[in-house]
């Protein structure tokens, strides 16, 4: 399983540009689930906290093209600074507002600010890779690899935010995701050498997300946002109604060791199926994989469960961004990678959103069931248009 990873670090400096990119990224996985368990431990109210996550999460969406673009025009190193700079003044004070118990509606602004100015450092990332390896065979192993970093800091994030809103104070989980954004972003901003090179704007559509199959890829990813959105926010509820609150990182965690475990395996392989081929099995394994979670009331089962069910989560990633490589021309690349986060970003919020208010209406047990309806609706968008994922072969050495 290690061999097909071992040569992905002989160019230099990028042992440098993945650390950076994983320390920079640690908010991703710790943001959601810190705004929830500081609203609703300040407010009482999973409702509230699950608006204002998802207010962080669309403002989130709707910023991430126009930043890719920025960086696709003037480079990672002029974008990436004012950006994070900004981006922990609006953490801080979001945490102010919660903490001296200011109106909603301030929670809401500093909310939108956060994620209006976060960055999407893993397509930052998976940019700087393409650049290296694009062309080759590697940059399906190398993407592999970024799900991997994804999922550990999906697996560290959560446990870590909620051991330390849980155990220490509710701002001190938010506190070190907005150190971690700051040193992560400012250190991967520093390493000019790897940065892909700032490329003259060909394409006539002047949006990746005009391209058909881009379309269709945002469309799945939006449904896939829901079910990660939703599955946090309720598997915190689910915690405390069983009286383990504190197991809430545990079991979000599990999620994300599950999708760990099948990254390092997937990218280990070298896959005759075609890449629409995986795309479509990897959904469908998705929603048989989350169809249990609605009938089991034992924390350590769900938390198995949850485990199994994350098995499906980094082959759709990591196939969906090698689709996208190809999908778009160099120029964009990393606005069009933006446009699967933004994607996810939106299904995140709505997921938070809707999550929030079936929890408090019908119990976590049965709010579940928003994910899994929207695991299968993601799944019938994806296999029905895999057409508009068709590459042509010599647009790449892999089968698409």
């Amino acid at each position: 399983m290690v061999g097909p990873y071992r040569g992905l670090f002989a160019r230099p400096g990028t042992t440098g540009f993945v650390l950076a990119g994983f320390i920079g990224r640690m908010p991703m996985s710790m943001l959601g689930i810190g705004v929830v368990l500081l609203v609703q431990t300040l407010t009482g109210s999973y409702a509230v906290a699950g608006a204002v996550a998802a207010t962080t999460n669309v403002s989130f969406a709707i910023a991430a093209p126009l930043s890719g673009r920025l960086v696709d025009r003037f480079g990672q190193s002029r974008v990436i600074p004012p950006f994070a700079l900004v981006n922990a003044l609006a953490l801080t004070a979001l945490m102010v507002c919660a903490g001296y118990g200011l109106p909603s509606w301030t929670l809401y602004v500093t909310g939108l600010l956060v994620g209006a100015t976060s960055l999407s450092i893993g397509s930052m990332v998976r940019a700087r890779w393409s650049s290296i390896h694009g062309g080759s065979g590697k940059l399906h192993t190398a993407f592999a690899f970024e799900s991997v970093v994804d999922e550990v800091t999906f697996v560290t994030g959560p446990v870590l935010v909620t051991l330390l809103a849980t155990g220490v104070n509710p701002f001190a989980g938010l506190s070190v995701a907005l150190l971690c954004m700051l040193f992560g972003s400012l250190a991967l901003a520093a390493q000019r050498r790897t940065q892909p090179p700032v490329q003259r704007l060909t394409s006539s559509s002047g949006t990746p997300i005009l391209i058909p199959g881009i379309a269709l890829l945002s469309c799945v990813y939006l449904g896939l946002g829901a079910v990660f959105g939703s599955v946090d926010l309720v598997t915190v509820a689910f915690a405390e109604e069983h009286g383990v609150k504190a197991a809430a990182g545990f079991l979000v965690g599990a999620f994300a060791g599950g999708s760990m475990v099948s990254a390092l395996w997937f990218g280990s392989r070298h896959w005759k199926i075609s890449l629409r081929g995986r795309f479509a099995r990897a959904l469908g394994l998705l929603v048989v994989g989350l169809l249990p979670i609605m009938f089991i009331g034992s924390v350590w089962i769900m938390a198995l469960a949850l485990f199994l069910a994350g098995f499906a989560i980094s082959p759709t990633i990591i196939t969906g961004f090698s689709l996208t490589e190809r999908l778009v021309p160099p120029s964009l690349l990393t606005e069009g990678m933006a446009w699967i986060s933004t994607s996810i970003g939106f299904g995140v919020a709505i997921g938070a959103w809707a999550g929030g208010r079936l929890t408090e209406a019908y119990g976590a047990s049965n709010a579940y069931g928003f994910a899994l309806g929207a695991a299968a609706l993601a799944a019938a968008v994806g296999a029905g248009g895999s057409g508009l994922l068709r590459i042509p072969e010599a647009s790449s050495p892999a089968k698409s």
